[in-house]
């Protein structure tokens, strides 16, 4: 019997037939479903796909600004831009990178920072992208690899625009530097903006006005392949360029200043005391900014950092040291328009100083004492009984609320980041800031700018061009007024309505420099009058029975010397402010300084017409 003849043949068409219509049911939704995706595609999500194959065709590339330029207040550049050259590599065109990097070093030298920064450049990077390895090359490593360009394959030389200082150290606290910025920094901005750059103000005005030096990026909408290789430019939006900043500084006295300094570590201050036009701020040590625009190895960046003598610290913004007798011109003035001193009478200085009820003897600087004086000669002489006694009936609440009234421990408001606040103390300050009580003593301290007491170079040269204007304060500024934005408006006048008053201020600072007693007398000039003031500070703290004796105690432990001026006396075109760490006496360190930069200054202003000396 055959086979056929058990089969079911009519059931097993019915089984495909199933089949049939199930296969085309599926293949039906599955034409509806890819029909309708199809729609969906072409019609829903038209536009977002059409943007991404627009994006995928066309990419953005940053264009990066020129920065704006610094200028002095006569023209001179601060800092610019000039063309520079890196090196660069392209990865897919290298066969041997490390051996690549063996031959580079070995001709113009390749460091452990840049090798690592290439490195993790060229994760992010495509293989087809040049990616940075050398910023900075001089001449000669342009011409070596010139010369030897057919043995690197890859390696390319592009010219670009640094950021450069044409008188690096001079004014480099001022100016400040541009150095790459970091995570933190980008965080706190708009990141767009810095897209195509890697550099960033750190300090000075190059920090301060950072948004204004910047510029806005342009940008270029490049066409690419499907692989991201660039073929063709297809529109461009340059940048706009960085505005310029002009400063009130001027850049011959700020060289003078800083030579003044010396090898000295310290601070001067120069200001016009008209307007509060900053015209020299010079801070010793100083730094070259160049080194560090693209960055410098990590060493030699913690030897700076870590340096004792803070080459990085600007002092005559930041560094607080005591006043000394600098505060005398000041405490005087104040006692007489509070009615605690006749500033005619006299008393009798014997060299030495006691309270009531108190065992410590209080020593003038002068052991023999200064005999009998009045106010005009206790300036002049620097006489410390007179202001102990000043001080003593004064009360340290009052002497805190004149010396404020003179800008003492306050901030100048200057624009130039990292100015610190000196002290001027008080009860409330202490209890506030050490828990304690006030002592009599400390009262005494105060009297002649020790103690509590601190003030900023800024803040003294700040507060001698109140002096030199009988009570008109001024706010210390560099931006120059020819720029679009005005400098900080002025604050009040100090009620002080007696002229007389500070007449006799301004003549005892006059007797400091012209008087026969005075402590500052070998640095009269002879063709015009100077007001100033001598001041030494103490470091150390000496017992009443123990002797200051400069040679056996170590260096830093030395007295500052301060010096505060202006001049001339009776038309009062520059005020000064000079401190100098460890520098021993006022009147033998710190005042001649202060006489180079008045003098400079005011032969300047005669040479131009715009003064007339005697």
């Amino acid at each position: 019997m055959r086979l056929e003849q058990f089969r079911d043949q009519s059931g097993e068409r019915r089984i495909v037939r199933q089949r049939l219509i199930i296969a085309s049911v599926i293949i039906g939704l599955l034409f509806v479903g890819l029909v309708g995706q199809l729609i969906y595609l072409q019609v829903g999500q038209h536009e977002q796909l059409s943007a991404r194959s627009q994006d995928n065709r066309v990419r953005i590339a940053p264009l990066s600004p020129t920065r704006g330029i610094i200028y002095d207040r006569n023209g001179e550049v601060l800092a610019d831009n000039r063309a520079a050259f890196r090196l660069s590599v392209i990865p897919e065109q290298v066969n041997d990178m490390p051996a690549l990097l063996s031959a580079l070093d070995n001709l113009i030298g390749i460091s452990a920072e840049e090798r690592a920064a290439f490195a993790e450049a060229r994760a992010r990077a495509r293989h087809f992208q040049q990616i940075p390895l050398k910023s900075q090359l001089t001449e000669q490593q342009v011409g070596r690899l010139a010369v030897n360009r057919h043995r690197f394959p890859g390696v390319e030389v592009e010219a670009y625009l640094s950021r450069h200082y044409p008188y690096a150290r001079t004014a480099a606290h001022v100016v400040g530097y541009v150095g790459r910025i970091t995570r933190d920094e980008l965080r706190q901005r708009d990141q767009r903006r810095y897209r195509g750059t890697s550099l960033i103000g750190k300090t000075g005005i190059e920090r301060l006005y950072e948004h204004e030096l910047r510029g806005a990026m342009g940008i270029e909408h490049i066409e690419s392949n499907a692989l991201g290789r660039s073929i063709r430019v297809l529109d461009r939006d340059p940048p706009t360029p960085g505005a310029d900043i002009h400063l009130t500084l001027d850049i011959r006295l700020q060289q003078a200043a800083e030579k003044a300094l010396g090898d000295f570590r310290g601070a001067i201050v120069a200001l016009d005391p008209r307007d509060g036009a900053v015209l020299a701020l010079a801070s010793q040590p100083g730094f070259n900014p160049n080194a560090l625009v693209q960055g410098i190895d990590r060493e030699a960046f913690e030897q700076l950092s870590a340096s004792p003598t803070q080459p990085l610290f600007n002092r005559a913004l930041s560094g607080r040291y005591p006043p000394g007798s600098t505060i005398k011109p000041f405490l005087g003035l104040a006692g007489a328009a509070s009615g605690h001193l006749d500033p005619n009478a006299t008393m009798f200085c014997n060299g030495t100083y006691e309270l009531p009820d108190v065992k410590r003897v209080w020593r003038d600087w002068k052991p023999e004492g200064h005999g009998r004086i009045d106010l005009i000669q206790a300036v002049a002489q620097s006489c410390d009984i007179y202001y102990y006694d000043l001080a003593h009936r004064m009360g340290i609440d009052s002497m805190h609320q004149w010396m404020s009234e003179f800008g003492f421990g306050a901030l100048t408001g200057i624009d130039l980041p990292g100015e610190r606040a000196g002290i001027m103390p008080s009860r409330d300050w202490k209890r506030a800031t050490l828990d304690a009580s006030w002592y009599r003593g400390e009262t005494i301290n105060t009297g002649i700018g020790q103690g509590f007491t601190l003030s900023t170079p800024i803040q003294l040269a700040t507060s001698t061009a109140m002096l030199a204007n009988r009570g008109r304060p001024v706010r210390p500024h560099l931006r120059s007024k020819r720029d679009a934005k005005p400098s900080a408006p002025e604050t009040d006048r100090l009620t002080l309505d007696n002229e007389q008053l500070w007449q006799v201020a301004i003549d005892s600072m006059v007797e400091v420099v012209h008087g026969p007693r005075g402590t500052a007398r070998q640095i009269a000039p002879s063709n015009y009058k100077m007001a100033g003031k001598t001041g030494t500070a103490q470091v150390i703290g000496i017992g009443q029975d123990e002797e200051y004796d400069e040679q056996a105690i170590p260096e830093r432990f030395h007295d500052h010397a301060l010096f505060t001026a202006f001049a001339p006396a009776a038309d009062p075109r520059i005020a000064v402010a000079v401190v100098v760490e460890n520098g021993g006496s006022g009147s033998q360190t710190a005042a001649p300084m202060a006489k180079e930069v008045i003098t400079t200054w005011l032969k300047q202003l005669e040479h131009n017409g715009d003064l007339a000396l005697q």
